[in-house]
C-alpha cells in the first residue's frame, strides 16, 4: 500500500512517526560528518529538502532526541554501526531566517533578534546550575528583541559557551535559509545596513567562537564572501556545480521511478521528465525538484507547483527592469535556445542592475536556469555555462510573469493585441499609447532610471509579450542586426487563413528625424532596405498577406504607421 503523501511537512520526526512518503536522504548525515568541515554552507534552489534535512541532521545529532532512534531505525544510516553510537549525542542550535522577510532595517533586525530570543528561552534551563555567574545571567537576560548591538553580535557564541559548559561537547549550529533577509534587503534597499549587521553576527558566530563543534548553513545563493563572510576563512562552499552531495537534495531519476511505482503512475514517467527533470548539481543530470513530485504524486495533475510556491519578485524584477541585452536573451530561452556565459557563482547583490553575468548567475542559483556544459576558458582563467530554462515548468512560469506586466494595462493591451491581427492601425495607435503610458514606468525602475532607456526596456518587453500572447497562433522571431535603437519583430502564422506580420520599433532621433512621422517612414523603410519579408516570402506566404508597421517611440508617446 502506498504512503500517505504530506504536503509541505518539514518535519522529519512527522514524516517518519506518520509513515508519510520519504526520500531516504540520510547518508547526508555521514558524508558531511566525514567531510571534517568546520563551517558548510550549501546552496540550493528553493523547495529542494533544505529545511527537512536540516531538521533531520538536527534529530539525528540532538541530545534531544537521544531515546528517539526508531527515527532512524529503518533508514540507511542505521547500517553505519559507528552512528548509531553518534546519534542523539550532541548540544544542536537550529535556527532559520527563512521568514524573515521584513521591508525595513528596524524592522528585520528587530525579527532577527526576536528569533535569537526564542532561542534562549528554549535553553534557559542553563541558569538553573550554577554555570554562569551573575554577569552572564545578567547578560543572558538582556537578550531580547530590541537588545544592543554588542549584545546582538555575541549572543550566539555565547549561548554556545553555555551549552558545552551544560552538556560537555562543543555545539552543532544549524542555520537555514541565511540569505532571505539578505535578499529582500536588496529588494528594499537597506542592503549596507543589514550587511553591517551580518557580517558581526556571522563572524562573532561561525569564526572566532570555540565553543562551535561543526557548522551548517542553506541558503538559495552564495553571497560574495565580500559582503557577509569576508572575516570566514573556514567556510566550506558547497554550490549547485559542487560535487560534494550532489544527490542529497532532490530526487534521482531511480527515487523518482521508484516513487511513481509506488503509486501507480509509472506510465507517466516521460511527461514526469518533461515537467520537472532538469536540475544539475555536481556532474548528477536528471535530478527533480522534490516540491513538484510530491504535489504530482498527491494529486495526479500536471502544473506548475515548484514554480508557483513563493514570491519570483527577484527573477521578474531582473528580467523586466533588465536591459534589452537581457530581454532578448530571454526571448531565445524562451523559444528553447541556449546561453553561452560566464559565471561567478558568488552573487554581489551590488552588481545585479549592472551586470548581466550576476543577473544569469543568480538565475541559475535559483533554480530557473540549468547548466547544459561547462568548460573552463584557460585564457581568463573564468568558468564559461551553456545554460537554458529549467524544464517545461520554468518555462510556463515565465510565461505567466511576463503577461504580469502587462496586467496593470491588461484590458487596453489585449485590445491592442486585437487590433493588430485585425490589422486596426487607428486602434492600434490608441491602444498602444495607453499601454505605454501606463507601463513604460514600469520597466525602468530600476536603481538607474533614464528617460533614454524607457522605450528601449518597455519595447522589448512588448516583444516577449507578443511572444508569450501569441504563442498558440503565430511564431514570434526578431532580428537584432538593425543596430542600436531598431528592433524588428516578424508574426509568422501557424495557420494559412491569418496574415503574417513584420514590426519595426524605432527610438525618435531629434538629430535626424524632425517628427514621429519621419520616424516611421524611417522604419518602414528599414523593413523595405533589409528585405524582411523574403523569408516569409520564401516559406510560401504571399506578399499581399503580409502586412508592415513601423513603430517610433519619443518618451511616453508612440506613432504606427
Amino acid at each position: 500500500m502506498a504512503r500517505t503523501v504530506g504536503i509541505g511537512i518539514q518535519d522529519y520526526e512527522k514524516l517518519i512517526t506518520k509513515d508519510c512518503f520519504y526520500v531516504d536522504k540520510t547518508l547526508f548525515i555521514k558524508e558531511w560528518w566525514e567531510s571534517e568541515d568546520d563551517v558548510t554552507l550549501i546552496t540550493r534552489p528553493r523547495r529542494f529538502g533544505k529545511t527537512l534535512t536540516m531538521d533531520m541532521v538536527e534529530k539525528f545529532f540532538s541530545v534531544k532526541y537521544a531515546d528517539r532512534k526508531e527515527l532512524f531505525e529503518e533508514l540507511v544510516i542505521w547500517k553505519e554501526e559507528k552512528y548509531r553510537g553518534l546519534q542523539g549525542t550532541y548540544p544542536v542550535i537550529f535556527l532559520s531566517f527563512a521568514d524573515v522577510k521584513e521591508t525595513t532595517f528596524i524592522d528585520v533586525r528587530k525579527r532577527i533578534c526576536q528569533i535569537i530570543t526564542n532561542l534562549y528561552n528554549k535553553f534557559d534551563f542553563v541558569l538553573e546550575k550554577d554555570l554562569l555567574n551573575e554577569n552572564e545571567k545578567t547578560i543572558y537576560r538582556k537578550v531580547s528583541a530590541d537588545m544592543e548591538n554588542y549584545i546582538a553580535f555575541d549572543s550566539l557564541k555565547n549561548l554556545s559557551d553555555y551549552l558545552m559548559r551544560y552538556y560537555g561537547k562543543k555545539v552543532i549550529f544549524l542555520l537555514d535559509e541565511y540569505d532571505t533577509p539578505m535578499q529582500e534587503a536588496y529588494l528594499n534597499g537597506y542592503w549596507d545596513e543589514l550587511v553591517s549587521f551580518i557580517k558581526n553576527l556571522f563572524s562573532s558566530t561561525f569564526k572566532n567562537n570555540p565553543y562551535l563543534g561543526r557548522a551548517i548553513m542553506t541558503g538559495i545563493t552564495r553571497i560574495s564572501k565580500e559582503s557577509i563572510f569576508s572575516d570566514l576563512n573556514n567556510l566550506e562552499v558547497v554550490t549547485t556545480t559542487s560535487e560534494k552531495y550532489q544527490d542529497s537534495f532532490g530526487f534521482t531519476q531511480q527515487e523518482v521511478s521508484d516513487a511513481l511505482k509506488e503509486y501507480g503512475l509509472l506510465e507517466k514517467e516521460n511527461d514526469v521528465r518533461a515537467w520537472y527533470d532538469g536540475f544539475t548539481f555536481g556532474r548528477r543530470s536528471d535530478i527533480y525538484n522534490p516540491w513538484s513530485i510530491i504535489n504530482y504524486l498527491d494529486k495526479k495533475v500536471f502544473s506548475t507547483y515548484w514554480a508557483n510556491t513563493s514570491s519570483n519578485s527577484l527573477a521578474g524584477q531582473l528580467i523586466r527592469e533588465g536591459n534589452q541585452q537581457i530581454k532578448m536573451i530571454m526571448e531565445d530561452l524562451l523559444d528553447g535556445k541556449t546561453l553561452r556565459t560566464e559565471i561567478d557563482e558568488q552573487i554581489i547583490f551590488s552588481q545585479l542592475d549592472e551586470d548581466e553575468n550576476a543577473v544569469w548567475s543568480l538565475l541559475l542559483a535559483s533554480g530557473y536556469l540549468k547548466s547544459e556544459r561547462y568548460r573552463m576558458n584557460e585564457k581568463w582563467g573564468s568558468m564559461e555555462y551553456e545554460l537554458s530554462l529549467t524544464n517545461k515548468e520554468v518555462r510556463i512560469m515565465f510565461r505567466g510573469m511576463i503577461k504580469g506586466w502587462f496586467r496593470r494595462a491588461a484590458f487596453v493591451y489585449n485590445e491592442f493585441v486585437k487590433a493588430l491581427l485585425r490589422g486596426d492601425r487607428k486602434s492600434m495607435n490608441v491602444y498602444m499609447n495607453k499601454v505605454a503610458l501606463q507601463t513604460i514606468s514600469y520597466f525602468d525602475t530600476g536603481k538607474k532610471p533614464s528617460e533614454s532607456a524607457e522605450p528601449e526596456r518597455f519595447y522589448h518587453g512588448l516583444v516577449l509579450g507578443l511572444i508569450v500572447e501569441l504563442a498558440e497562433r503565430y511564431t514570434v522571431t526578431s532580428n537584432r542586426e538593425s543596430g542600436y535603437g531598431r528592433y524588428d519583430v516578424v508574426i509568422e502564422p501557424l495557420y494559412k487563413e491569418d496574415d503574417a506580420i513584420i514590426l519595426e520599433f524605432k527610438v525618435y532621433d531629434a538629430e535626424e528625424e524632425e517628427s514621429l512621422q519621419d520616424t516611421v517612414q524611417s522604419a518602414l523603410a528599414q523593413i523595405e532596405d533589409k528585405q524582411y519579408a523574403a523569408a516569409l516570402i520564401a516559406k510560401g506566404i504571399a506578399l499581399e498577406r503580409i502586412r508592415r508597421y513601423g513603430f517610433a517611440f519619443e518618451g511616453k508617446k508612440v506613432l504606427i504607421g
